[in-house]
């Protein structure tokens, strides 16, 4: 073979006599990188790669260790072969099936003769642990198909030998076997370690039930959950966050707020309450504020459709596993699962022009999409929910304009929410889809174009478009670190042409347009669901349920402060009388609780003065404010949808609660 010239990312390069291993050109670099090596990636390419992999003449490669962030999919990948071989050291019955990486861990699904408990969780990491310092070196083979089905089957391990006859079925005749230490050995595609002991930190989590393959028809297994860091202060971290979200869990704060409820009788379907309802309706006339900004028209469509229109949408074909379907006069119809064939039919009710174009509609028609009742979970997955819901019609050359113009919207409505950290993936077309390839090559450049004519950094997520077209999906990272996926923009050629819309053109003749589909919050349902543990609870003022509570000390300050309220009412501020007889330390506490932004303290200096001592969200006290300044000042604060109090902070003296308390 001719000499194979590998390039590092400072361009130097290494040749070798034959095509190298990842490792081996670390080695070549020193025996200390050789060691600390993990995997790799080639440039180009966004896959992190197993560290035994082959590299070709000419290709750049950047060497992955403990110190690039890549590398953690590494450690977890190996971590679940390591919490596997824990599991069946400890009990050799238990049968083996999947354990991918998830996001911030991983898990592996066990088909177990008995039920695993907490203790056993424990029993687990200890195994692990002595794995880890056992520090067996990591093999992989490429097995013959055949050897591979008949040495599984041997073993009773069913679900592997399924796994590997579907892999037969595609085409495939070797498969990946990694081997850890002298006995224990997994099917994987990989990338794995060097040695079990590069996996520093890990933490067996939790417990759950799972179906093979996902389907209720399918064995039950148990599922355990577990995650590793590259070093225990990340992971430490990771362990505060999961605690924090048990405390900030959408249906626990829901619940202590009063926002709303569900019930077996309308399985999947949240009833808001009063206080839930002004959110719910505080975001709709946000988002309307920003449709005339930039030029939407918002529309009001049916949600009952006879069937052809999924038909010919191909709904009916792609998704109709997620739909509810009824009989009326004899005829097939169904609930709206979505918005956008109805806006097709919208469409072609008149004739457009060129002129016209873009045509940007908005609808925040509920739509119902069937979920399986293993899979709801609170607000975040739900049967009937609302969409801040778009489609943009536009002209080719609009296209571009028009993702721009997404784009800035998006950021106006995240940063106005304090939601500034989010990443962008580009979603490439799935195995079930509708449309040509040549189609489906158009679209996909024009997004990708797109991002790159902006400037925006983004990550392909192959596989992932809808099934009429490639999107960006917008993935929030919240107050804990983890992703939401929310907004997003779906590029669409194939429906304008299964309604045969079009326009006029410049040249008076038959144009078809293309469609966008775009939402940037998402399900309202789900968004409140994120939105409430992102903030705990602790909403903007302008979206607050309750903005003031008004908290008399004595009963002589209630005629006061009821007279208070009804200019507040006035004012359009949302605010309630605490009169309870009381003191005025648990009455804050209460208000606390209830996360109201501003609490106005009565006593008789403020009676008599007629002005209002202010409790801010810290707990800082502005004694003796005017009532009309305090007004005045609120309103612009929920007016500008500010995400922080405009009131100045005083130094806050400890004894003002304790004074006020005593009166």
């Amino acid at each position: 073979m001719s000499e194979v010239r590998i390039f590092l990312p400072d361009n130097s390069v290494k040749s070798f006599d034959h095509e190298p291993t990842i490792l081996e050109v670390a080695e070549s670099i020193g025996p200390r990188l050789a060691k600390d090596t993990l995997g790799g990636k080639i440039e180009g390419n966004p896959e992190v790669l197993d560290l035994r992999t082959k590299l070709k003449d000419g290709q750049k490669v950047t060497i992955l260790t403990q110190k690039n962030a890549e590398s953690i999919d590494v450690i977890r990948h190996s971590g679940a072969h390591l919490m596997a071989q824990a599991v069946q050291e400890l009990w050799p019955e238990v049968k083996v099936t999947i354990g991918p990486v998830i996001e911030n861990g991983f898990y592996y699904d066990f088909d177990s003769p008995f039920a695993f408990t907490p203790e056993n969780l424990v029993q687990i990491e200890k195994r692990m642990g002595e794995i880890v310092k056992r520090d067996e070196q990591v093999v992989r083979e490429d097995w013959p198909i055949a050897k591979a089905i008949e040495t599984f089957e041997k073993m009773g391990e069913r679900f592997k030998a399924e796994l590997i006859r579907d892999l037969a079925a595609k085409g495939e005749t070797t498969v990946g076997i990694y081997k850890q230490g002298p006995v224990w050995f997994d099917l994987c595609k990989g990338p794995h370690v060097q040695r079990m002991g590069q996996i520093k930190t890990f933490k067996v989590l939790s417990l759950a039930g799972a179906y093979w393959r996902g389907d209720e028809k399918n064995a039950q297994l148990q599922r355990v959950y577990a995650t590793a860091f590259n070093d225990k202060k990340e992971l430490e971290e990771h362990l505060h966050n999961i605690e924090e979200a048990k405390k900030r869990d959408h249906r626990k704060l829901g619940k202590d707020l009063g926002l709303f409820h569900f019930h077996q009788l309308a399985p999947g379907s949240p009833f808001f309450t009063p206080k839930g309802s002004i959110i719910y309706n505080q975001l709709q006339a946000f988002m309307r504020d920003k449709y005339l900004k930039y030029n939407y028209s918002e529309v009001i469509t049916p949600q009952v459709y006879d069937v052809d229109l999924y038909h010919q949408s191909g709904h009916y074909e792609n998704y109709r596993e997620n739909m509810y379907f009824t009989k009326v006069d004899e005829r097939d119809f169904s609930l709206k699962p979505m918005n956008c064939p109805g806006h097709c039919v919208l469409y072609n009710s008149e004739r457009k022009s060129y002129r016209e174009l873009p045509w940007r509609i908005a609808d925040f028609g509920r739509l119902h999409r069937y979920e399986r009742s293993g899979v709801m979970h609170g607000l975040m997955r739900v049967r009937t929910f609302c969409q801040d819901d778009a489609h943009i019609f536009c002209r080719y050359d609009q296209m571009q304009t028009e993702i721009s113009n997404f784009m800035s919207m998006l950021n106006e409505v995240y940063h106005a929410l304090g939601m500034d950290n989010y990443k962008i993936f580009l979603s490439t077309r799935p195995a079930k889809r509708m449309g040509a390839d040549d189609v489906w090559d158009r679209a996909e450049g024009a997004l990708e174009q797109a991002l790159k004519g902006l400037n925006l950094p983004y990550t392909i997520n192959a596989g992932d478009g809808a099934f009429y077209g490639p999107k960006l999906d917008i993935m929030f990272i919240d107050s804990l670190k983890r992703p939401w996926q929310l907004g997003t923009l779906q590029l669409d050629f194939n429906m304008p042409k299964a309604f045969d819309l079009s326009y006029i053109g410049e040249d008076n003749t038959q144009h078809q347009p293309v469609m966008l589909h775009r939402a940037i919050l998402g399900s309202l349902e789900r968004f409140i669901g994120v939105y409430l543990e992102h903030t705990a609870g602790h909403f903007p003022t302008w979206m607050s349920p309750v903005q003031v509570a008004l908290l008399s000390i004595t009963d002589r300050q209630i005629e006061y402060a009821n007279k208070l309220q009804a200019e507040l009412k006035a004012a359009g501020v949302r605010s309630f009388v605490d009169e309870r007889g009381e003191k005025l330390g648990y009455k804050i506490r209460e208000a606390q609780m209830q996360k109201v932004p501003y609490m106005l303290i009565l006593g008789d200096k403020e009676k008599d003065n007629g002005t209002v001592s202010v409790r801010l969200k810290n707990g800082t006290i502005i004694e003796g404010m005017p009532f009309p300044e305090f007004v005045e000042k609120l309103n612009h604060e929920i007016k500008e949808r500010k995400l922080e109090s405009v009131f100045p902070v005083p130094v806050k003296n400890s004894n003002q609660e304790a004074k006020h308390s005593s009166i």
